[in-house]
């Protein structure tokens, strides 16, 4: 159906009566809603969110209910409008919000959506009322306007935010001192405040929209990173950078002021990296903590904010990515009442999430487990943790010397990094504790080569090592729009060069939807090589044997590496070739 030519609005009684007409809704359904008294909450919303509340059924599809989505396709088809859907990691706000005044959107009820050189598009949830239309043209000329239908709910809430933090930041800018860019020093205008204040109302707001939006979106890591005249915020979301807003420099050194007094930092030292932490709530009211580090550059301080799930802590190694078999093997090894066991991996390979999940297992009430950690990742009741305090000389090497005099059952060091922990580490594992720890390596096998790297003698890392685990985060496809395609043979090959693992007849790849951002993945997992030290790789250690051997004797021990683990998860249909050979070390 065209669009009318005259402007009206849809109400409750157009829609019911649409929809019958349509042959969508039944007659009885229709007198149902009508006769249905509708709450004082429930004035305000759209008509069809509230025919969508009643769930009826579709006549057409008697197994599908009327829900918002099925409407809005409906209403999408009847107007002749396409639906649009917002995602906010791809939407410039500042941009946006400069199309029209606040006032005039939501007097309208429209809001600007997209823009390009040549057009501007504008989402409504009324597609036949366009009385604004004509007014709109005029300020926007030359450019023409593109109208899309979008869900009542998506208006409602972007509508509203997009302004809030687009009035913010122009509040903040209005207070902003104002620098001669030629020159070192700083213009200062006496008699005036213009810097903004961590305080203000403004700023205490978009640190609250910061924060907020990067729980919504699952974000790991919150990069807040001051340039010349624009300031970047970037999101970390299943491994990937995206940038969400830029803004002024001295707004942008506001909100870090702002985080700095809710970490308890030093907010007057600028010159030097500070750590902290906060705990907050998200939308879900799980109380969540963040890790909070800054950086002095050249155009201010730059800080990034670590996320910490507080689900984590309560995920089963299955939901982490072990299978049964690395699971039973993993719970073995974990039994033992003394040794060390080690985890690898690069930074942000899910390291922390292993041990700990580990450690929550271990710690029953026969067992006391005790951490030494720089800084402490996540709070948990059940483990004693310690945090390295460099400001008091207290570091790795002395704080295992104090767990040791605490009668440990088990102990977890944070990261062994040099060859006073390492030989702390071991001393531990030879008086009878078990010791888990994490190194920064590429593989299992490396891990022995940076023990003796580090100092450590061969027939002592022989006699306490029990075993490896290293590990990466895969990002998996996405449920919805992954699609078969033929597989690369010659990159296959390569990736599984060494062992007999068939090309599969089809792999899935990456396409892109609304539910994963267009990224074509959603969410991670983890996959990982597992290498218990047997009584061969012992006598190697001793021998001091070279990377290649060890290696050698790794795969004919059954140790996979981690590129094999890869290519299961590609033969499983969760994770895509591109994906593996991005993230796996081709050893």
């Amino acid at each position: 159906m065209k669009q009318s030519q005259y402007s009206f609005l849809i109400d409750l009684q157009w829609c019911l009566q649409t929809l019958v007409t349509d042959g969508v809704m039944s007659e009885r359904d229709k007198i149902l809603i009508q006769t249905t008294p509708r709450q004082k909450k429930n004035m305000h919303m759209h008509p069809l969110q509230w025919i969508a509340t009643f769930k009826v059924k579709h006549q057409h599809n008697k197994e599908q209910e009327l829900s918002l989505s099925v409407l809005m396709s409906w209403l999408s088809d009847k107007s002749g409008l396409a639906l649009f859907t917002i995602d906010p990691l791809n939407a410039d706000v500042a941009n946006l919000t400069q199309v029209m005044s606040q006032e005039f959107a939501f007097k309208n009820n429209i809001l600007a959506v997209a823009t390009t050189a040549e057009t501007v598009t504008i989402a409504t949830d009324q597609p036949f009322f366009n009385d604004w239309q004509r007014t709109l043209e005029q300020s926007v000329k030359p450019r023409t306007i593109e109208r899309v239908l979008l869900s009542p709910e998506q208006l409602k809430r972007y509508l509203a935010e997009y302004y809030q933090v687009s009035r913010a930041v122009y509040l903040s800018e209005k207070k902003q001192q104002r620098f001669d860019t030629h020159s070192v020093e700083a213009l200062l205008e006496i008699g005036q405040s213009n810097q903004p204040d961590a305080n203000d109302q403004h700023i205490v707001k978009l640190v609250d929209w910061v924060l907020e939006f990067a729980f919504e979106q699952g974000a790991s890591d919150i990069h807040l990173e001051p340039r010349k005249d624009k300031s970047n915020i970037r999101f970390r979301i299943d491994g990937i950078l995206h940038t969400i807003y830029q803004m002024p420099t001295n707004t942008m050194t506001a909100v870090i002021a702002r985080i700095k007094i809710l970490g308890r930092m030093n907010v007057a030292e600028k010159r030097k990296p500070q750590d902290g932490r906060l705990k907050t709530r998200t939308i879900k009211g799980l109380e969540t903590e963040l890790r909070l580090a800054t950086l002095p550059t050249a155009f201010g301080e730059k800080m990034v904010m670590r996320i910490f799930d507080p689900e984590v802590l309560v995920r089963g190694f299955e939901q982490l990515g072990f299978d049964r078999k690395l699971y039973q093997k993993w719970q073995e090894m974990t039994k033992n009442t003394h040794g060390i066991i080690l985890v690898t991996g690069p930074t942000g390979s899910g390291k922390t999430t292993t041990l700990y999940s580990s450690l929550k297992h271990l710690a029953t009430e026969e067992v006391n487990v005790c951490t030494i950690e720089d800084p402490i990742e996540m709070i948990e009741a059940s483990f004693n943790q310690m945090q390295v305090n460099n400001v008091i000389d207290l570091g790795f090497v002395d704080g295992i010397r104090a767990l040791m005099r605490q009668d440990p059952d088990v102990i977890m060091v944070g990261e062994i990094r040099d060859q006073d922990t390492a030989d702390m580490a071991i001393q531990a594992a030879l008086t009878g504790h078990l010791v888990l720890s994490t190194l920064h390596t590429n593989d299992a096998p490396s891990s022995l080569i940076r023990l003796h790297d580090l100092g450590v003698q061969p027939f002592l890392t022989a006699s306490t090592l029990l075993g490896v685990l290293a590990q990466r985060l895969l990002r998996t496809l996405c449920p919805v729009c992954k699609r078969r395609d033929e597989i690369d043979e010659q990159a296959w090959k390569k990736l599984t060069a060494g062992y007999t693992v068939s090309v599969p007849a089809q792999a899935y790849c990456a396409v892109g939807c609304e539910t994963c951002r267009y990224t074509g993945y959603k969410g991670r997992m983890g996959i990982y090589e597992f290498m218990p030290v047997s009584l061969a790789i012992k006598e190697m250690i001793s021998q001091d044997e070279s990377l290649a051997r060890i290696r050698h004797q790794a795969k004919v021990d059954g140790v996979e590496p981690l590129r094999i683990a890869g290519a299961r998860k590609i033969m499983q249909g969760l994770t895509s070739l591109d994906e593996v050979l991005r993230v796996v070390p081709l050893i």
